[in-house]
């Protein structure tokens, strides 16, 4: 019996493990075993790989073959060992010295004609591979831009198993040099200036940029919410190198490209009304996949039309909106993904969404409209910071139509500035924004603003919850920030409390 083994990485959320794939070659009739838990896409590789080896003249062996992934009690799932399997397979037929396969990591999907196509949640198995001392890799050559974002990793990149065995081989794909391509340029921002009137409601966002607090936009259609909050991403700063490494791996999970490099600006998501609550947090058999909520991790997640959601996919939110992570257990395995997100909500007030609007003619039934304001829960509303109306326009805004607003350059190095204070002052207890402040912490390390006995009458009218007092207080801290104060004062702490409960209607000039 000859033998021979692989590496590769199993992925259950964005964490790894290192896969060592086990190939032994025993005599008797042909056939082909695997085992290790593998999924129905992998148990199918060794079809695939031995009609790739085949269309390449390098065979398959006529004895039988025994494939193994251990940890045999860790589930596997995807196409991506492909290449590890067909490289751990010809050594142990000595094809090659199996000595070439240490130390290396392979990834890849292997097509009947052999050539090898790209595949999901590469940057994280990369940079698992790292982590655990891998210095070479394998990929396929349309991904080596992508692995080329980790450094300190020897990349080949293969188009076809001819590639591989001239790296395992030491023949001319041993010397091939990922090419750099240039990064694809980025996309224009949607400029805040676009927005006409709705002051209060611009201030709204410009606070929620400043300090990461989530977003309540409600009134009739056509007044501006939607544009208000496809702006929001441009008035947030870039990421930084952690967390822009964090956020790619999640969107190479999920299937993105990242030929252009690292995401380093905030991500925005926006599913429609009708996803599914697996859609919406993250679902699938056995592994389960990264969902809206991930792919917005460190960016937007923008839920237009709320109360349309189904309540279940509404309420899957509480819990990530507190934890900034999202946990999806599955039968098999539990996989965690990041989550720590921005909400903004956007709703009418009614069906028809002419409630309360000044010769809106709305015909909704008081109870319809009751019953339409309640599919956004209470547990929800009272997790969302700023709870912004937004009125029509008046006739008197059509004599300065043409005025535009600041721009979201403008109102971004405000944002900017405000945050460079936060970091400042949070830094020595582990914090960047206030909006992330544990409440604790919150109350024990930073100075009560002046006035707070406006929080002990709003609470002792049940107007506001020990959670909502919180949500009160970083406000506020965000508003001084933005004002360059030292620390809140009791106007600030005024605003804060009428933002939260949503007391600073719009009036449009």
């Amino acid at each position: 019996m000859s033998q021979a083994r692989a590496w590769s990485v199993a992925l259950v959320g964005i964490e790894g493990t290192m896969v060592e794939v086990e190939a032994a070659i025993s005599s008797g009739l042909p056939r082909t075993t695997m085992v290790g838990l593998p999924d129905a896409a992998l148990y199918e590789a060794r079809d695939r790989c031995r009609a790739a080896m085949a269309s390449g003249g390098f065979g398959w062996p006529s004895d039988p073959v025994t494939i193994n992934l251990s940890p045999a009690t860790l589930p596997k799932a995807g196409s991506h060992y492909d290449l590890a399997i067909a490289a751990a397979v010809a050594a142990a037929g000595r094809k090659f010295d199996p000595q070439a396969l240490e130390g290396l990591a392979l990834f890849g999907e292997l097509g009947l004609d052999g050539r090898v196509r790209a595949v999901r949640g590469l940057l994280p198995a990369l940079l698992t591979a790292s982590g655990q001392g891998f210095t070479r890799v394998v990929v396929p050559v349309a991904q080596v831009r992508e692995a080329s974002l980790v450094a300190g990793l020897s990349i080949a990149g293969a188009a076809d198993l001819s590639d591989l065995f001239d790296v395992l081989t030491g023949g001319p794909g041993a010397t091939q040099v990922p090419c750099v391509e240039e990064p694809a340029a980025p996309h224009p921002l949607l400029d805040l200036a676009d927005v006409a009137g709705q002051a209060e409601a611009r201030w709204a966002l410009e606070v929620a940029a400043a300090g990461r607090h989530h977003l309540y936009l409600h009134g009739p259609p056509g007044v501006g919410k939607t544009l208000l909050a496809e702006r929001l991403p441009g008035l947030l700063p870039d990421l930084e190198v952690g967390e822009a490494l964090e956020v790619s791996a999640v969107h190479s999970l999920a299937g993105v490209n990242l030929d252009g490099g690292l995401i380093e600006r905030p991500p925005y998501s926006d599913p429609h009304h009708s996803a599914s609550v697996a859609s919406l947090v993250g679902g699938g058999a056995r592994i389960a996949a990264p969902g809206a909520v991930s792919r917005a991790h460190r960016g937007v997640l923008f839920l237009d039309e709320a109360p349309e959601f189904s309540p279940r996919a509404m309420e899957a939110l509480r819990v990530p909106l507190e934890s900034g992570r999202i946990v999806l257990a599955r039968a098999v395995a539990t996989a965690t993904y990041p989550a720590s997100f921005q909400l903004v909500l956007a709703a009418n007030p009614c069906p028809c969404g002419m409630a309360g609007t000044p010769g809106g003619n709305c015909r909704c039934p008081p109870m319809v409209v009751r019953r339409y304001a309640s599919r956004v829960s209470g547990p929800i509303l009272d997790r969302i910071d700023i709870h912004q109306e937004l009125r029509p326009m008046r006739a008197a805004f059509l004599e300065r139509r043409y005025e535009p607003g600041e721009s979201s350059q403008v109102v971004a190095e405000r944002v900017r500035a405000a945050r460079e204070r936060q970091r400042k002052r949070l830094e020595p207890i582990g914090w960047r924004t206030n909006g992330e402040v544990p409440g604790p912490a919150l109350r024990k390390r930073l100075s009560l603003p002046e006035g707070s006995e406006l929080l002990d009458v709003a609470v002792a009218r049940g107007r506001l919850s020990a959670r909502g007092v919180d949500k009160v207080l970083r406000l506020a801290w965000t508003i001084a920030d933005l004002s360059g104060a030292g620390r809140p004062s009791r106007e600030h702490l005024h605003t804060a409390l009428a933002m939260r409960r949503g007391e600073n209607g719009t009036e449009a000039a």
